[in-house]
């Protein structure tokens, strides 16, 4: 059974930090892409980071680059997302996503079930 497990949300000041954690289960987690989404109330749901299956590149939403830090560790199953600076504007509802491209186009699309985060004095 895939399971994708967030953790580490909470309630943070403006400045403060957090690290969110996904714990993945129930497939071959080095071979996929993961990211890290988020959703804020009446928006829709959008990328903020990605790693590729090995860990060798990163990239990120332009209003997060410098302060957040995406990584994986690939012997514990687990990808992380350092946020320093936070700011209101980060407070969302954070998503893990684990994505695989296999040969032919097919993909394979994994959600876990979100950890709140909220920026607020």
């Amino acid at each position: 059974q895939v399971q994708l497990v967030e953790s580490g949300g909470g309630l943070v000041q403006p400045g403060g930090s957090l690290r969110l954690s996904c714990a993945a289960s129930g497939f071959t987690f080095s071979l996929y892409a993961m990211m890290w989404y988020r959703q804020a109330p009446g928006k829709e749901r959008a990328l903020v980071a990605r790693i590729t299956s090995g860990g060798g590149s990163t990239s990120y939403v332009d209003s997060v680059k410098g302060r957040f830090t995406i990584s994986r560790d690939n012997t514990k199953n687990m990808v992380y997302l350092q946020m320093n600076s936070l700011k209101p504007e980060d407070t969302a509802l954070y998503y893990c996503n684990a994505r695989g491209v296999w040969v032919g186009g097919r993909t394979s699309d994994y959600w876990g079930q979100g950890t709140q985060v909220t920026v607020s004095s």
